[in-house]
């Protein structure tokens, strides 16, 4: 139990794995899954390690998914991708624009893989994964058998997609299809991106854009370590966002297709004084309230009881109760993040 996680996760919280493997095609995972199987150890699939928190030394196998290569093709209407998933997620956007292919920039510097975009449904500005995403090929762990799920089939949510439910375990993803449409419609919903012209804007001035938007509000995983927006943006009913805006006006709000409204938990954090707040060697980010830093050594029970506290203080004085958007990992692996916090 002496191989160290610290550089396999953005957090850079100290724990320590069984066994870390890097995997560069798929005989190498399959038979690094095997091999811990047989021995009757848990295994943990990991792409850069941007979105999980590690609540313990991990009592088997890390794999490194490492599984590269760009593929395109295209058709009258679209560009068609085929994407290893151990590409860089940002890397990728920047060789989608320098190809003159739009679609993507909205999501630039998301931290992770192109294999782990999926799971989350990632998205960012106005636009998710599920509004690109064609296909996700996977393989059956146990048995080695391919599948490729249609975008529907992965049932995409918010932060949410089957590879969270029952394909969790069972199932790793290799690649994902994306599908970019050279008719380009700019989103400029969010943020800075309100202010760029419609009719005149390119998607590299949209990439730049949020570049700057991310990079001036989020902190550098490099200097404190991170796993960008700890919380998922709240979705309540009609009936609690219609109280609440009744008390805070000015509370940006965003109505869902479905009838429920998006809050935004970065807002609720900030109404309640809490950046700067510090357990342990954690803190809350001082200019974006929705990121929990590692400023000084944090141990994963700092960040934990910051977590906790967070929510807490957001819960009693909106009655909104925030739940976390990273991954919680323990000795044997993923465990209820909510639960954990409560």
């Amino acid at each position: 139990m002496n191989h160290t996680l610290k550089p396999w996760n953005t957090f850079g919280i100290q724990r320590n794995a069984n066994h870390i493997v890097r995997a560069e095609n798929t005989q190498q995972l399959l038979d690094a899954w095997k091999n811990a199987t047989e021995n009757n150890e848990p295994v943990l699939i990991l792409g850069e390690g941007s979105n999980v928190l590690f609540l313990d030394d991990f009592a088997g196998t890390v794999i490194i998914n490492r599984i590269m290569g760009k593929d395109i093709s295209e058709t009258d209407d679209s560009w068609h991708l085929h994407i290893g998933a151990g590409e860089s997620w940002h890397g990728l956007v920047q060789f989608t624009l320098e190809k003159g292919m739009a679609g993507l920039e909205n999501l630039a510097l998301i931290p992770g893989c192109a294999g782990s975009s999926p799971i989350q449904n990632i998205g960012a500005y106005g636009i998710e994964l599920k509004n690109v995403c064609e296909y996700v090929d996977c393989i059956e762990l146990a048995s080695g058998k391919p599948s490729r799920l249609t975008a529907e089939q992965c049932r995409f949510g918010y932060r949410d997609s089957i590879f969270k439910h029952e394909y969790q375990d069972r199932y790793v993803i290799v690649a994902v299809g994306l599908r970019l449409a050279k008719q380009w419609q700019p989103i400029l919903t969010y943020g800075d991106l309100i202010r760029l012209d419609p009719q005149t804007v390119t998607a590299r001035e949209v990439f730049d854009a949020v570049c700057h938007m991310r990079m001036t509000k989020l902190p550098d995983p490099k200097v404190n370590g991170n796993a960008g927006s700890f919380f998922k943006n709240p979705v309540v009913s009609r009936e609690t966002a219609t109280t609440l805006l009744a008390e805070w006006p000015n509370a940006p709000h965003y109505p869902q297709a479905d009838g429920n409204v998006k809050l935004a938990a970065g807002w609720l954090i900030d109404q309640c004084q809490l950046k700067g707040t510090v357990k342990g060697g954690a803190a809350v980010h001082r200019q974006q309230a929705l990121v929990l830093i590692n400023e000084n050594n944090a141990t994963s029970e700092d960040v934990v009881n910051l977590a906790h506290h967070v929510r807490q203080r957001v819960g009693d004085k909106f009655n909104v109760w925030l739940e976390p958007e990273v991954r919680f990992i323990g000795r044997t692996g993923e465990v209820n993040a909510v639960e954990t916090i409560a």
